[in-house]
Protein backbone atom coordinates (compact mmCIF):
# COMPACT_ATOMS: atom_id res chain seq x y z
CA UNK A 1 0.00 0.00 0.00
CA UNK A 2 1.33 3.91 -0.67
CA UNK A 3 1.99 6.60 1.73
CA UNK A 4 0.35 9.40 1.79
CA UNK A 5 3.97 10.61 1.07
CA UNK A 6 4.95 8.19 -1.83
CA UNK A 7 1.09 8.69 -3.18
CA UNK A 8 1.99 12.88 -3.35
CA UNK A 9 4.95 12.09 -5.14
CA UNK A 10 3.58 9.75 -7.58
CA UNK A 11 0.54 12.28 -8.08
CA UNK A 12 3.30 14.85 -8.75
CA UNK A 13 5.08 13.06 -11.90
CA UNK A 14 1.98 11.97 -13.52
CA UNK A 15 0.36 15.50 -13.84
CA UNK A 16 3.70 16.61 -15.92
CA UNK A 17 3.38 13.27 -17.71
CA UNK A 18 6.38 11.33 -17.24
CA UNK A 19 5.10 8.31 -15.07
CA UNK A 20 5.66 5.83 -17.62
CA UNK A 21 9.39 6.94 -18.12
CA UNK A 22 11.92 5.69 -15.28
CA UNK A 23 14.78 6.92 -17.11
CA UNK A 24 15.92 8.30 -20.77
CA UNK A 25 17.35 4.73 -21.61
CA UNK A 26 13.47 3.21 -21.31
CA UNK A 27 12.25 5.55 -23.17
CA UNK A 28 14.92 5.28 -26.49
CA UNK A 29 14.50 1.33 -25.81
CA UNK A 30 18.07 0.92 -26.22
CA UNK A 31 20.48 -0.28 -24.33
CA UNK A 32 23.65 0.95 -26.68
CA UNK A 33 22.65 4.84 -25.88
CA UNK A 34 25.00 7.00 -24.05
CA UNK A 35 23.61 7.01 -20.77
CA UNK A 36 21.88 9.97 -19.58
CA UNK A 37 22.22 10.87 -15.89
CA UNK A 38 21.25 14.24 -15.58
CA UNK A 39 23.91 15.19 -13.29
CA UNK A 40 27.03 15.42 -15.67
CA UNK A 41 28.92 19.12 -16.25
CA UNK A 42 26.71 21.26 -16.92
CA UNK A 43 27.27 24.45 -19.10
CA UNK A 44 25.10 27.25 -19.17
CA UNK A 45 24.84 30.52 -21.31
CA UNK A 46 22.96 33.34 -21.35
CA UNK A 47 21.98 36.06 -24.57
CA UNK A 48 20.24 39.35 -24.85
CA UNK A 49 18.99 39.11 -28.40
CA UNK A 50 16.74 42.22 -29.58
CA UNK A 51 13.86 41.02 -31.85
CA UNK A 52 12.86 43.87 -34.28
CA UNK A 53 9.09 43.86 -34.53
CA UNK A 54 7.24 44.52 -38.40
CA UNK A 55 5.42 47.01 -37.11
CA UNK A 56 5.22 49.01 -33.80
CA UNK A 57 3.49 47.49 -31.26
CA UNK A 58 1.10 49.72 -29.61
CA UNK A 59 -1.34 48.39 -26.70
CA UNK A 60 -3.36 50.41 -24.21
CA UNK A 61 -0.65 51.51 -21.77
CA UNK A 62 2.76 51.41 -24.07
CA UNK A 63 4.29 51.09 -27.82
CA UNK A 64 7.74 49.29 -28.65
CA UNK A 65 9.97 48.52 -31.92
CA UNK A 66 11.52 45.74 -30.91
CA UNK A 67 11.83 43.84 -27.32
CA UNK A 68 15.51 42.89 -25.75
CA UNK A 69 14.68 38.86 -24.79
CA UNK A 70 16.99 36.57 -22.84
CA UNK A 71 17.81 33.94 -23.98
CA UNK A 72 18.67 30.62 -21.90
CA UNK A 73 21.36 27.47 -23.30
CA UNK A 74 21.98 24.81 -21.30
CA UNK A 75 23.82 21.61 -22.00
CA UNK A 76 24.77 18.95 -19.77
CA UNK A 77 25.17 15.13 -21.05
CA UNK A 78 25.44 16.04 -24.06
CA UNK A 79 22.01 17.36 -24.65
CA UNK A 80 21.39 20.51 -24.81
CA UNK A 81 18.05 22.75 -23.74
CA UNK A 82 16.98 26.35 -24.99
CA UNK A 83 15.07 28.71 -23.18
CA UNK A 84 13.71 32.21 -23.17
CA UNK A 85 12.64 35.01 -21.38
CA UNK A 86 10.37 37.93 -22.61
CA UNK A 87 10.54 41.12 -19.95
CA UNK A 88 7.35 43.11 -19.61
CA UNK A 89 7.48 46.61 -18.12
CA UNK A 90 3.78 45.63 -16.49
CA UNK A 91 5.57 42.87 -13.95
CA UNK A 92 8.50 45.55 -13.34
CA UNK A 93 10.60 43.10 -15.30
CA UNK A 94 13.55 44.48 -17.93
CA UNK A 95 16.46 42.37 -19.58
CA UNK A 96 19.52 43.08 -16.91
CA UNK A 97 17.27 41.90 -14.40
CA UNK A 98 15.95 38.77 -15.60
CA UNK A 99 19.42 38.13 -16.79
CA UNK A 100 20.96 39.01 -13.34
CA UNK A 101 17.91 36.57 -11.97
CA UNK A 102 19.06 33.60 -14.28
CA UNK A 103 22.85 34.16 -13.07
CA UNK A 104 21.61 33.65 -9.29
CA UNK A 105 20.00 30.66 -10.21
CA UNK A 106 22.69 28.86 -12.15
CA UNK A 107 23.69 26.68 -8.95
CA UNK A 108 20.11 25.24 -8.49
CA UNK A 109 20.65 23.87 -12.19
CA UNK A 110 24.67 22.41 -11.72
CA UNK A 111 24.16 21.29 -8.45
CA UNK A 112 20.75 19.33 -9.06
CA UNK A 113 19.99 15.94 -11.29
CA UNK A 114 18.15 17.81 -14.16
CA UNK A 115 15.35 14.44 -13.86
CA UNK A 116 14.46 16.02 -10.64
CA UNK A 117 12.85 19.17 -12.45
CA UNK A 118 9.97 19.46 -10.10
CA UNK A 119 12.45 20.13 -7.28
CA UNK A 120 14.80 22.38 -9.54
CA UNK A 121 10.85 24.29 -10.00
CA UNK A 122 10.31 24.67 -6.36
CA UNK A 123 13.94 26.04 -6.12
CA UNK A 124 13.72 28.09 -8.99
CA UNK A 125 10.12 29.80 -7.43
CA UNK A 126 12.28 30.10 -3.98
CA UNK A 127 15.13 31.58 -5.54
CA UNK A 128 13.89 34.05 -8.26
CA UNK A 129 10.55 36.32 -6.68
CA UNK A 130 10.29 39.21 -8.98
CA UNK A 131 11.21 38.06 -12.57
CA UNK A 132 8.54 35.63 -13.72
CA UNK A 133 10.12 35.26 -17.24
CA UNK A 134 13.03 34.57 -16.06
CA UNK A 135 12.04 31.51 -14.33
CA UNK A 136 9.83 30.63 -17.77
CA UNK A 137 13.32 31.21 -19.27
CA UNK A 138 15.28 28.12 -17.50
CA UNK A 139 12.05 26.25 -16.99
CA UNK A 140 11.63 26.22 -20.77
CA UNK A 141 14.69 25.08 -21.35
CA UNK A 142 14.72 22.71 -18.85
CA UNK A 143 11.81 20.81 -20.25
CA UNK A 144 13.42 21.28 -23.63
CA UNK A 145 16.40 19.17 -22.13
CA UNK A 146 14.02 16.72 -20.52
CA UNK A 147 12.09 15.94 -23.79
CA UNK A 148 15.22 15.53 -25.50
CA UNK A 149 17.16 13.45 -22.66
CA UNK A 150 13.09 11.05 -23.57
CA UNK A 151 13.80 11.51 -27.42
CA UNK A 152 10.12 12.61 -27.85
CA UNK A 153 8.72 16.40 -28.12
CA UNK A 154 7.17 17.51 -25.08
CA UNK A 155 3.04 17.17 -26.55
CA UNK A 156 3.89 13.41 -26.91
CA UNK A 157 5.23 12.84 -23.30
CA UNK A 158 1.71 15.01 -21.88
CA UNK A 159 0.21 12.45 -23.98
CA UNK A 160 -1.63 14.86 -26.19
CA UNK A 161 -2.97 15.03 -29.97
CA UNK A 162 -2.07 17.80 -32.25
CA UNK A 163 -4.91 17.02 -34.06
CA UNK A 164 -6.93 18.92 -31.04
CA UNK A 165 -4.96 22.07 -30.88
CA UNK A 166 -6.94 25.27 -31.44
CA UNK A 167 -6.45 27.66 -34.07
CA UNK A 168 -4.62 30.81 -33.29
CA UNK A 169 -5.22 34.78 -33.41
CA UNK A 170 -3.18 36.65 -35.18
CA UNK A 171 -2.94 40.18 -33.08
CA UNK A 172 -3.52 44.05 -34.30
CA UNK A 173 -2.04 46.48 -32.45
CA UNK A 174 -3.58 50.04 -31.92
CA UNK A 175 -2.79 52.22 -34.61
CA UNK A 176 -3.84 54.50 -36.79
CA UNK A 177 -6.87 54.12 -39.32
CA UNK A 178 -4.96 53.47 -42.24
CA UNK A 179 -1.86 51.04 -41.02
CA UNK A 180 -4.78 49.13 -39.49
CA UNK A 181 -6.33 48.49 -42.71
CA UNK A 182 -2.84 47.62 -43.56
CA UNK A 183 -2.11 45.20 -40.64
CA UNK A 184 -5.45 43.39 -41.52
CA UNK A 185 -5.14 43.01 -44.89
CA UNK A 186 -1.69 41.60 -44.31
CA UNK A 187 -3.45 38.92 -41.92
CA UNK A 188 -5.65 37.79 -44.69
CA UNK A 189 -4.49 34.68 -44.62
CA UNK A 190 -5.32 34.26 -40.33
CA UNK A 191 -9.19 32.82 -39.83
CA UNK A 192 -9.31 35.08 -36.17
CA UNK A 193 -7.77 38.24 -35.74
CA UNK A 194 -7.24 39.64 -31.68
CA UNK A 195 -7.35 43.38 -31.72
CA UNK A 196 -5.71 45.93 -29.17
CA UNK A 197 -8.19 48.19 -27.78
CA UNK A 198 -8.73 50.15 -24.72
CA UNK A 199 -8.32 53.73 -25.51
CA UNK A 200 -10.81 56.68 -26.39
CA UNK A 201 -10.33 55.47 -30.04
CA UNK A 202 -12.05 51.86 -29.73
CA UNK A 203 -15.13 52.02 -31.91
CA UNK A 204 -12.35 53.50 -34.63
CA UNK A 205 -10.59 50.71 -34.49
CA UNK A 206 -12.98 48.14 -34.80
CA UNK A 207 -14.56 50.28 -37.59
CA UNK A 208 -11.69 50.49 -39.33
CA UNK A 209 -11.05 46.34 -38.61
CA UNK A 210 -14.63 45.68 -39.76
CA UNK A 211 -14.46 47.63 -42.96
CA UNK A 212 -11.57 45.29 -44.39
CA UNK A 213 -12.83 42.17 -42.90
CA UNK A 214 -17.07 41.71 -42.53
CA UNK A 215 -17.30 38.74 -40.97
CA UNK A 216 -14.01 37.23 -39.75
CA UNK A 217 -14.11 36.05 -35.68
CA UNK A 218 -12.43 39.39 -33.85
CA UNK A 219 -11.30 38.77 -30.16
CA UNK A 220 -11.06 42.20 -28.23
CA UNK A 221 -8.02 42.59 -25.92
CA UNK A 222 -8.21 45.87 -23.24
CA UNK A 223 -4.86 45.74 -21.38
CA UNK A 224 -7.32 47.23 -18.79
CA UNK A 225 -7.56 50.15 -20.39
CA UNK A 226 -11.41 50.74 -19.13
CA UNK A 227 -11.16 52.50 -15.73
CA UNK A 228 -15.00 51.88 -14.72
CA UNK A 229 -17.21 49.06 -14.61
CA UNK A 230 -20.14 51.19 -16.75
CA UNK A 231 -17.07 52.65 -19.41
CA UNK A 232 -16.58 49.02 -19.67
CA UNK A 233 -20.27 47.98 -19.94
CA UNK A 234 -21.03 50.15 -22.77
CA UNK A 235 -18.13 49.58 -24.53
CA UNK A 236 -18.90 45.61 -24.68
CA UNK A 237 -22.72 46.32 -25.45
CA UNK A 238 -21.30 48.11 -28.45
CA UNK A 239 -18.74 45.70 -29.43
CA UNK A 240 -21.43 42.81 -29.07
CA UNK A 241 -22.61 43.77 -32.06
CA UNK A 242 -19.79 43.50 -33.99
CA UNK A 243 -19.27 39.73 -34.08
CA UNK A 244 -16.05 40.21 -30.76
CA UNK A 245 -16.28 36.92 -29.46
CA UNK A 246 -15.23 37.76 -25.91
CA UNK A 247 -13.53 40.36 -24.21
CA UNK A 248 -10.10 39.99 -22.50
CA UNK A 249 -9.03 41.89 -19.58
CA UNK A 250 -11.72 44.56 -19.39
CA UNK A 251 -10.65 46.72 -16.14
CA UNK A 252 -7.74 46.62 -14.07
CA UNK A 253 -7.06 43.55 -12.59
CA UNK A 254 -7.70 44.51 -9.22
CA UNK A 255 -10.92 45.43 -10.12
CA UNK A 256 -12.30 42.39 -9.53
CA UNK A 257 -16.04 43.12 -7.91
CA UNK A 258 -16.46 45.34 -10.57
CA UNK A 259 -15.28 42.60 -13.28
CA UNK A 260 -17.84 39.90 -11.75
CA UNK A 261 -20.97 42.99 -11.99
CA UNK A 262 -19.77 43.78 -15.61
CA UNK A 263 -19.78 39.90 -16.33
CA UNK A 264 -23.83 39.57 -15.12
CA UNK A 265 -24.68 42.52 -17.49
CA UNK A 266 -22.76 41.48 -20.76
CA UNK A 267 -23.43 38.20 -23.08
CA UNK A 268 -19.89 37.43 -23.63
CA UNK A 269 -17.74 35.68 -22.46
CA UNK A 270 -14.15 37.23 -20.56
CA UNK A 271 -11.11 36.69 -19.85
CA UNK A 272 -8.69 37.21 -17.85
CA UNK A 273 -4.70 38.10 -18.59
CA UNK A 274 -3.03 40.47 -16.13
CA UNK A 275 -5.26 39.07 -13.09
CA UNK A 276 -3.62 36.00 -13.76
CA UNK A 277 0.18 34.74 -13.28
CA UNK A 278 -0.11 31.68 -11.53
CA UNK A 279 -2.35 28.91 -10.34
CA UNK A 280 -2.70 30.88 -6.66
CA UNK A 281 -4.59 33.79 -8.51
CA UNK A 282 -7.13 31.06 -10.34
CA UNK A 283 -9.61 30.83 -7.68
CA UNK A 284 -10.06 34.61 -6.65
CA UNK A 285 -11.09 34.92 -9.85
CA UNK A 286 -14.35 32.38 -10.41
CA UNK A 287 -17.32 34.15 -10.73
CA UNK A 288 -15.75 37.50 -11.92
CA UNK A 289 -14.53 35.57 -15.61
CA UNK A 290 -15.36 33.11 -17.84
CA UNK A 291 -11.56 31.86 -18.41
CA UNK A 292 -7.48 32.51 -17.90
CA UNK A 293 -4.95 33.67 -20.45
CA UNK A 294 -2.07 31.40 -19.05
CA UNK A 295 0.89 32.94 -20.88
CA UNK A 296 4.91 30.89 -20.08
CA UNK A 297 6.08 34.59 -19.03
CA UNK A 298 3.65 35.36 -16.29
CA UNK A 299 2.97 31.90 -15.49
CA UNK A 300 6.57 31.32 -14.71
CA UNK A 301 7.04 28.12 -17.34
CA UNK A 302 5.63 24.58 -18.58
CA UNK A 303 5.13 23.04 -15.21
CA UNK A 304 3.05 26.29 -13.76
CA UNK A 305 1.37 26.60 -16.73
CA UNK A 306 0.26 22.71 -16.83
CA UNK A 307 -0.82 23.07 -12.88
CA UNK A 308 -2.57 26.23 -14.18
CA UNK A 309 -4.48 23.92 -17.07
CA UNK A 310 -5.70 21.84 -14.69
CA UNK A 311 -7.04 24.03 -12.02
CA UNK A 312 -8.74 25.90 -14.22
CA UNK A 313 -10.72 23.02 -15.93
CA UNK A 314 -11.74 21.81 -12.42
CA UNK A 315 -13.22 25.16 -12.28
CA UNK A 316 -15.11 24.96 -15.33
CA UNK A 317 -12.98 27.83 -17.12
CA UNK A 318 -12.04 28.60 -19.98
CA UNK A 319 -8.08 28.43 -21.02
CA UNK A 320 -6.70 30.58 -23.89
CA UNK A 321 -2.72 30.20 -24.00
CA UNK A 322 -1.31 33.43 -24.85
CA UNK A 323 2.19 34.99 -25.51
CA UNK A 324 4.34 38.03 -24.85
CA UNK A 325 6.66 39.29 -28.13
CA UNK A 326 8.72 35.83 -28.27
CA UNK A 327 10.93 34.32 -31.06
CA UNK A 328 10.16 30.86 -31.97
CA UNK A 329 11.15 29.25 -28.45
CA UNK A 330 8.98 30.27 -26.44
CA UNK A 331 6.37 30.24 -28.97
CA UNK A 332 7.35 26.60 -30.02
CA UNK A 333 7.67 25.93 -26.03
CA UNK A 334 3.98 27.09 -25.06
CA UNK A 335 2.39 25.19 -28.43
CA UNK A 336 3.11 21.78 -26.61
CA UNK A 337 0.07 22.87 -24.33
CA UNK A 338 -2.23 23.67 -27.13
CA UNK A 339 -3.95 20.42 -27.70
CA UNK A 340 -5.56 20.82 -23.84
CA UNK A 341 -6.77 24.54 -23.93
CA UNK A 342 -9.68 25.97 -25.64
CA UNK A 343 -8.12 29.11 -27.37
CA UNK A 344 -4.50 29.95 -28.75
CA UNK A 345 -2.54 33.24 -29.29
CA UNK A 346 0.60 32.24 -29.67
CA UNK A 347 1.73 34.78 -32.81
CA UNK A 348 4.66 36.31 -31.25
CA UNK A 349 7.66 35.07 -33.33
CA UNK A 350 4.98 36.03 -36.11
CA UNK A 351 5.16 39.73 -35.55
CA UNK A 352 9.18 40.17 -35.19
CA UNK A 353 11.26 40.48 -38.29
CA UNK A 354 14.31 38.68 -37.14
CA UNK A 355 13.14 35.44 -35.07
CA UNK A 356 16.49 33.51 -34.39
CA UNK A 357 15.17 30.52 -34.72
CA UNK A 358 12.44 27.82 -36.03
CA UNK A 359 9.95 25.28 -34.38
CA UNK A 360 6.22 25.28 -34.36
CA UNK A 361 5.02 26.61 -37.54
CA UNK A 362 1.27 28.18 -38.57
CA UNK A 363 -0.17 28.04 -41.71
CA UNK A 364 -3.49 30.06 -41.91
CA UNK A 365 -4.16 29.62 -38.10
CA UNK A 366 -3.44 26.44 -37.86
CA UNK A 367 0.33 24.87 -35.72
CA UNK A 368 2.33 22.91 -37.71
CA UNK A 369 4.30 20.76 -35.32
CA UNK A 370 7.35 18.74 -36.09
CA UNK A 371 8.65 15.44 -34.83
CA UNK A 372 11.59 17.05 -32.90
CA UNK A 373 12.38 16.16 -29.42
CA UNK A 374 11.43 18.58 -26.83
CA UNK A 375 10.00 22.08 -27.63
CA UNK A 376 11.10 21.41 -31.36
CA UNK A 377 13.08 24.38 -32.18
CA UNK A 378 16.94 24.65 -33.79
CA UNK A 379 18.33 28.21 -34.73
CA UNK A 380 21.11 30.34 -33.62
CA UNK A 381 22.01 31.36 -30.23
Amino acid sequence: MLTRKQFLQLSGTSILGFSLFSSASAATGSKSQPKISGTGPMKIDIKTKKLILKHTWTISRNSSNFKNNVFVRIERDGIVGYGEAAPNVRYGEDYQKTTNRIRAAEDILKNTNLFHYVNIKEAIDKRITDQSCAKAAIDIALMDWIGKAFNQPLYKLWGLNTADAPLTSYSIGIDTVEMIKKKVREAEPYPILKVKVGTHRDKEIINAVRSVTKDKPIRVDANEGWKTKEEALENIKWLTDQGVEFIEQPMPASMIEETAWLRDHVNIPIIADEAVKTAKDIPKLVGAYDGINIKLMKSGGLQEALRMIYMAKAYGMKIMLGCMIESSVGISAAAQLTPFVDYADLDGNLLIANDPFSGVKVDHGKFIFNDKPGIGVEGTF
